[in-house]
């Protein structure tokens, strides 16, 4: 009622002043005066108009507010308004004087209707300029505080409504149509809050702030973008389900740590060597020898790694092994030792570390909390999807994901024979341990035969005799694990179970398998090594006696060195680098086994059950011999072995970590095309344990058996004295000793000498154990306190549950 009088006096103020400006003016000039007088008067009802929506949007919003608060609006309302008619008098006033004195300059003057025009031109910019000033001071001044408060408390509530709207339980429709008016709303009155200058900044502010938020929403999505196949192992894991798409995510893992690996060894081992090293042809170590160069650019040799590959940066013995080359004197066999060993390092700190935060994230299927079927039911799907393909993918992975979830729970409701399943189970380890014993019989077997090989005429030996060892061992790791798999259906495990049961026993037997064949090369490693003593014993017999004749002969000490072509030295077997050749030669074989399997296998298959499928007398999806599974088991404890020989072969082969780098990059496209094209999922499909620590174990347990062999070699073995960086050493560590005896301070090697008795190394072994057992016990106790709080919780809601049942 107090708006509806307040309006009312207002109209009443307005109709006698225009009253009295009629009675004012004269009647000659009533038209002129009337146009001249449209203008200001339409900008005035403009200013009215916007006047009041603003006043009806501040009233709208004030509605909302307590009965309090509208009493103090309603008194403001009152006082603008009453300024309001007070600025329109003034307004008036100065119109009506404007208005005398064109009448009086129309009454005087005697100029032509040029001169009229002329003026009448200048005063309407003056009129508009007059307006347009009134316009901004208006517009400055009829914002109230109260209104801008109000308008303010809007425009955060629609932030608000923005921020929210995803859990608004409204429909797409609605939730867009929402959405689209509120940050129209905000862009129209979020600027409008400031007034002259405060206006400009706050507008500003607002603009950054808004570029601030999209710039950090373009570059998550950037960083997104950048995670090498994440979009190819989504497509993967809603077709094939997590188990699967783990396989992936471990195979990225591993590109990843081997990126690493191959830039720490490139750079400062073979980069060093190729740019401050002596070239091609210098020393005998990087010279093919006389009788190699007809055949060293021959395929068959090549494909062996034998001629120019043999004598290249690619193997352990090309390396120099002077102190410091080049004119940065880059101690390159100090360097050579150090990269080696800290490629273990690095690596047992990554894994350890990968361990951890998988812990973090979850056990190895754990409790998966209650009602989870009604969870999947409401809460899977997002409903901000808007790719065709996407939709899709989420469909099937909502699908796979029961399909999950029910053999699960089918797994936990089965009843079976408990004495009949034991004794399943034993015959099947009895089974698997017998071909685990026959696959080591036979490397063995086939590693002795090709040492008599060895000692042979290259030139007679079949392409079967030369690469024995290799398909052998590639043989029985493509054969054994699907035979295991076959035993295994005696055991009726959960999938999940299973899976770790076959991993398991192809990881016993790819390691007895490696392990086999490296104590039968370590038998020839011996007898290589008895063959350099003989052959260094004739050079320096034969050095001695050039020295001694020539010294008679000329009747001089001055004994320049014997003039011999690099090419036509007599060199020893270099020990080091035939086993690097030997780590090679398995990794390019295993690859090819690898890539014919899933041609052959997969490929193959899936086009004979496609294409012949509606000519056939059974149907072939369903029966013999269907499209294929991926074997989960098999491809990741091939790359597990897989990298444990890289580990391996890096010290003997520094150029075996980028043919690896190689190998994993092709491995990601071609083994997804395979997956998606030829591959079926699995008939009793599993989900993946929450953590990937089971892979990072087995990870974790090869790193440490890689290791020992290389240590072996590092601290036993005598290096080769023609070739590689530690020929002339007794012992590898020897040039750690030499570097800290002759570049470092006396009191380091008084610490280092300290360091390495094992009076203290004992003690300091015995304290990380008492602290691990510390550690254990500490976190055990932590498990079942989060045990005990996880049971009072489910207590307490039952209670509740059961409270409000009796009210």
């Amino acid at each position: 009622n107090r708006k509806a009088k307040v309006k009312r006096k207002a109209k009443r103020v307005s109709d006698d002043d225009d009253e009295e400006e009629e009675e004012e003016d004269e009647k000659p000039s009533k038209r002129r005066g009337q146009r001249r007088r449209t203008k200001p008067q339409d900008s005035d009802e403009d200013d009215e108009g916007d006047k009041k929506s603003v006043a009806s949007k501040a009233s709208k919003v004030s509605g909302k507010k307590g009965a309090k608060t509208s009493r103090k609006e309603e008194s403001e309302e009152e006082d603008e308004e009453d300024e309001r008619v007070s600025k329109k008098k003034r307004g008036k006033a100065a119109s009506k004087k404007e208005k005398e004195e064109q009448n009086n300059d129309k009454k005087g003057k005697a100029s032509g209707k040029d001169g009229d025009n002329k003026d009448k031109k200048k005063k309407k910019n003056a009129n508009s300029s007059s307006s347009s000033s009134e316009n901004d001071d208006d517009d400055e001044d009829s914002l109230s505080e109260g209104e801008i408060a109000a308008l303010m408390e809007q425009v955060e509530e629609k932030k608000k409504l923005i921020s929210t709207i995803r859990s608004k339980p409204w429909r797409m429709k609605k939730r867009l149509l929402v959405l689209k008016e509120a940050q129209q709303f905000v862009e129209k009155f979020e600027g409008a809050l400031g007034k002259g200058k405060g206006r400009r900044l706050y507008a500003f502010k607002v603009m950054m702030t808004k570029k601030l938020i999209k710039f950090n929403r373009d570059f998550e999505n950037f960083k997104t973008a950048c995670i090498p196949w994440e979009r190819k192992i989504k497509e993967v894991e809603s077709h094939f389900g997590s188990s699967v798409a783990s396989y992936f995510l471990f195979l990225r893992w591993m590109y990843g740590l081997n990126l690493i690996l191959f830039g720490f060894m490139f750079g400062l081992v073979v980069l060093p060597e190729v740019l401050m090293g002596l070239p091609y042809g210098s020393i005998p170590r990087k010279t093919v020898p006389r009788d190699e160069q007809d055949t060293a650019m021959d395929y068959s040799v090549l494909s062996d790694f034998g001629g120019y590959c043999k004598y290249s940066v690619l193997f352990y013995g090309f390396y120099n092994s002077d102190r410091t080359i080049g004119v940065l004197k880059f101690r390159l066999p100090l360097s050579y030792l150090l990269t080696s060993v800290g490629i273990f390092g690095y690596s047992l700190l990554v894994v350890i570390r990968t361990m951890a935060r998988n812990a973090n994230e979850g056990g190895d299927g754990g409790d998966e909390g209650e009602f989870n079927f009604s969870w999947k039911m409401f809460t899977s799907w997002d409903y901000l999807i808007g790719n065709p393909e996407t939709a899709d993918n989420k469909y099937a992975s909502i699908t796979t994901s029961f399909k999950e979830s029910i053999v699960d729970e089918q797994e936990n409701q089965k009843d079976e024979n408990i004495h009949l399943r034991r004794f399943l189970r034993i015959s099947a380890n009895v089974l698997i341990l017998c071909c685990l014993g026959g696959s080591g019989y036979l490397i063995y077997f086939v590693v002795k035969r090709s040492q008599d090989f060895a000692k042979m005429d290259p030139k007679k030996l079949t392409w079967l005799q030369n690469n024995e060892v290799e398909f052998v061992m590639s043989l029985l790791g493509l054969v054994c694990p699907p035979l295991f798999e076959t035993i295994a259906e005696l055991e009726d495990y959960h999938p999940r179970i299973a899976l770790k049961w076959q991993l398991g026993r192809i990881f016993a037997l790819f390691l007895g398998n490696l392990y086999t064949f490296l104590f039968a090369l370590f038998d020839e490693v011996t007898a290589k090594l008895e063959t350099e003593k003989s052959i260094k014993n004739a050079t320096e017999w034969a050095l001695s006696e050039y020295y001694a004749n020539y010294t008679s002969f000329y009747n001089t000490t001055d004994v320049p060195p014997p003039n011999v072509n690099p090419a036509d030295v007599i060199r020893g077997p270099c020990w080091e680098s035939a086993v690097g050749r030997e780590f090679v030669k398995l990794i390019v074989s295993d690859v090819q086994v690898t890539y014919l399997t899933i041609l052959i296998g997969d490929f193959a298959r899936a086009v004979i059950v496609r294409f012949l499928n509606y000519c056939w007398c059974w149907d072939l999806e369903a029966g013999f011999p269907s499209y294929g599974e991926f074997d989960i088991s098999g491809n990741v404890l091939g790359l597990i072995f897989n990298q444990g020989m890289i580990w391996m072969g890096a010290f003997y082969a520094p150029g075996l970590v980028g043919m690896n780098v190689l190998r994993l990059l092709s491995s990601m496209y071609y083994q997804c095309w395979a997956v998606m094209a030829c591959n079926v999922p699995h008939e009793r499909v599993f989900k993946a344990s929450r953590s990937n620590n089971f892979y990072m174990g087995l990870l974790l347990l090869i790193l440490f058996l890689s290791m020992l062999p290389v240590v072996y070699s590092m601290m036993t073995l005598s290096p080769s004295f023609d070739c590689g960086p530690f020929s002339g050493q007794e012992k590898m560590y020897d040039v750690v000793i030499e570097t800290i005896d002759q570049d470092l301070p006396a009191f380091m090697g008084t610490i280092f000498s300290y360091a390495s008795n094992p009076g203290l190394i004992m003690p300091a072994i015995l304290l990380m154990m008492l602290a691990i057992y510390y550690l254990n016990t500490v976190s055990k106790g932590y498990q079942q306190a989060n045990t005990d709080l996880k049971k009072k919780m489910q207590l307490v809601s039952m209670s509740s549950i059961l409270l409000l049942s009796f009210f």
